[in-house]
């Protein structure tokens, strides 16, 4: 049973830093795509970073050379590297695993504020 979870989210000032990962997947081999997407308070959830097992990597252009999406294959988990972050980065993150299904994690609050 998949029931992803989002660990790592907090309060930070600009130009630090967070790491985010997702678990709960289990196998990560069930899906093809793996995400994270935001909703910042009051707007529509966005696509920050995507990734596959073929290495590919994409990046919304507000997060680009900042954010790093990463696989861990050892813990069945996917990363969020997120570098130099700014007020605008405050929202709430959530991952998303596509296969023959979507999945949602429940998200997570990051909040970056001086």
């Amino acid at each position: 049973q998949v029931q992803l979870v989002e660990l790592g989210g907090g309060s930070v000032r600009p130009g630090g830093s967070l790491k985010l990962s997702c678990v709960g997947a289990g196998s990560l081999f069930k899906f093809n795509s793996m995400s994270w997407y935001r909703q910042p308070s009051g707007k529509q959830r966005e696509l920050v970073a995507t990734t596959g097992h073929n290495g590919r990597r994409n990046y919304a252009d507000s997060v680009k050379g900042r954010f790093t999406i990463s696989i861990d294959y050892g813990n069945d988990a996917i990363k969020l590297q997120m570098d130099r972050l700014k007020p605008d980065d405050t929202a709430v993150y959530y991952c998303s695993m596509s296969g023959s299904e979507t999945f949602w994690g429940q998200g997570t609050q990051v909040t970056v504020s001086s």
